[in-house]
C-alpha cells in the first residue's frame, strides 16, 4: 500500500510539474491570446486574488483606523489640558475679580467715615464654625492698635477688638452673644441694643432688643450705631430689620436684624486705630 501510495505521488508531482513547464512556454514572449490553461488557472486565481486584495484593503483601513484613533487621544489629552490650564486661570481672575470688589468695598468705606483713621487688617484665623463671631487680624499693638478699637467691613460695623498681641489681635463680631451694641433706628431715632444670640447665629442674624413697644419701627428699618455708647461711633450701619415681635410681657418688643457685613465670608477688614470716646464727641457738637 505505501509502495502505490508512493508512485501515485510521483505522477500527481510529474503532472504538476508538466502543467508549470506549458504554462512557462505558452506564456514567454510578445501575444495577444490567453491559452486554456490560463483561463482555468484564471478562474483559480482570481477569486483568490480578489480575496487578498479584500483582506489587504481591510488590514489598511484598520491600521489607518487605529491610527486615527490614536491621534483623536492624544488631540483629546490636549484639548483636556488646554481645558484644565483655563479653568485654572478663570479661578484665579475670579480670584482678583472678588479680592477687588472686596477692596472697592473697602474703599468706598473708608471714604463714608472718613473723619476716622484707619488701618486695613486681614483675617488670619477665627473661631471653628461657619461664622466668623470671634477672629484674629494681622496687626497688632506694634501697629497701635488696643482693645476696643472698632472694626468695619463691607458696609459697615463688624465688632471691636478684645485682645491684643504685637503682631494679631482677636475681633469679637456683633452676631457673638458676648456683644452689646447702643443702637437706633434710622428712620425714626428709636433706641434699643443689638447683641448677638446663640439661637440666631446660624442665620447670621442679631436681635434688636430693649425697643420700646410703642417704637415706630418696621420690616426693612435701618438700624445705625446710636451715641450712647462707649466703643462705638455714632452712625456706624449695623443692618435692616427682618423681624418684629412683641415681648410677652407687652413693655417692650424686639427685631431680629441682617447685618450689613457678610459674616460668613470675611476676609479683610479696616480697624479705626482711634478709642471713641463719646464726651469728645459730646464736646465738638
Amino acid at each position: 500500500m505505501r509502495r502505490s501510495f508512493k508512485i501515485k505521488e510521483k505522477y500527481v508531482i510529474l503532472l504538476v510539474s508538466i502543467i508549470l513547464i506549458i504554462t512557462i512556454f505558452s506564456t514567454a514572449g510578445k501575444r495577444y491570446n490567453i491559452t486554456f490553461i490560463e483561463k482555468g488557472l484564471g478562474y483559480i486565481v482570481m477569486p483568490i486574488q480578489k480575496i487578498i486584495s479584500g483582506i489587504g484593503e481591510w488590514a489598511g483601513d484598520q491600521i489607518n483606523f487605529i491610527k486615527n484613533i490614536k491621534n483623536l487621544e492624544k488631540q483629546n489629552a490636549e484639548l483636556s489640558k488646554k481645558v484644565d490650564e483655563l479653568s485654572y486661570e478663570n479661578k484665579i481672575l475670579q480670584q482678583y475679580k472678588d479680592e477687588n470688589t472686596r477692596l472697592r468695598k473697602l474703599l468706598d468705606l473708608d471714604k463714608k467715615y472718613a473723619d476716622y483713621p484707619k488701618i486695613g487688617a486681614e483675617i488670619i484665623g477665627k473661631d471653628p464654625g461657619n461664622w466668623y463671631n470671634v477672629f484674629l487680624i494681622d496687626k497688632g499693638s506694634n501697629d497701635g492698635l488696643e482693645v476696643d478699637m472698632v472694626v468695619l467691613s463691607g458696609n459697615g460695623l463688624v465688632g471691636h477688638i478684645i485682645e491684643v498681641a504685637p503682631n494679631y489681635s482677636k475681633v469679637l463680631a456683633i452676631i457673638d452673644d458676648r456683644n452689646a451694641v447702643s443702637s437706633k433706628v434710622l428712620r425714626t431715632g428709636d433706641l434699643g441694643i443689638v447683641k448677638g444670640d446663640l439661637s440666631l447665629l446660624n442665620q447670621g442674624l442679631c436681635r434688636m432688643e430693649y425697643v420700646d413697644a410703642e417704637a415706630d419701627i418696621i420690616v426693612g428699618d435701618e438700624i445705625v450705631t446710636s451715641n450712647l455708647s462707649d466703643i462705638y461711633p455714632p452712625g456706624i450701619m449695623i443692618g435692616t430689620v427682618k423681624e418684629i415681635e412683641t415681648e410677652s410681657h407687652g413693655l417692650t418688643k424686639y427685631a431680629l436684624i441682617e447685618p450689613v457685613v457678610d459674616f460668613k465670608h470675611l476676609e479683610e477688614v479696616l480697624v479705626i486705630n482711634m478709642k471713641w470716646n463719646k464726651k469728645d464727641d459730646a464736646t465738638k457738637e
